[in-house]
């Protein structure tokens, strides 16, 4: 079937998972043998202002870097030293602080107690997640209250079960 050109493509992506789509991409950059994570931070314009991926600190070399989830010591799990992808969106952010203001956060996983402070003292109001597999973690409980607390929103992406294809070949 051949395609009308004087009307626009009607199988175009949305908004809402373009950005998805590239935080699902940026976490594909993660090491983290176990859980990968990206986040992509949007103005209310959509426009894409940053992105991150879960990893090893800037200078910390990812072959050196303990991946394990349990040890017997907690200083040889990934725990104490990996930076999450929200965290790594909003520091790798190179404009005014302003314009995080009442920005959205795309994320894959639920943001932690942690993040969530990061992403409530940066200003961004909206977290768009995929996942919340910690929901009743007390980290994440704590993260509820914290948004709940501070005005930011935060919703599960609806999918619908739909998969994006990229191929790389020309």
């Amino acid at each position: 079937m051949e395609q009308d050109l004087n009307k626009k493509r009607e199988n175009y992506i949305s908004w809402e998972e373009y950005f998805m789509s590239i935080a699902k991409l940026s976490a594909m950059r993660s090491k983290d043998p176990s859980t990968q994570v990206g986040a992509c931070i949007v103005s209310n314009d959509n426009r894409i202002l940053s992105i991150g991926y879960n990893g090893a600190p800037n200078g910390f070399s990812d072959d050196k870097f303990p991946w394990a989830r349990k040890a017997e010591n907690n200083l040889d799990t990934k725990y104490p030293y990996v930076c999450h992808a929200e965290l790594n969106a909003i520091l790798n952010y190179r404009g005014s602080k302003k314009d995080l203001e009442d920005a959205k956060l795309y994320v894959d996983l639920f943001p932690c107690n942690e993040c969530a402070k990061i992403v409530i003292q940066s200003g961004i109001k909206e977290i768009i997640y995929l996942s919340d597999k910690y929901a009743t973690s007390e980290n994440n409980i704590a993260s509820r209250r914290l948004f709940d607390s501070c005005g930011v929103t935060y919703r599960k992406m609806v999918t619908d079960g739909k998969k994006i294809e990229i191929n790389l070949e020309s």
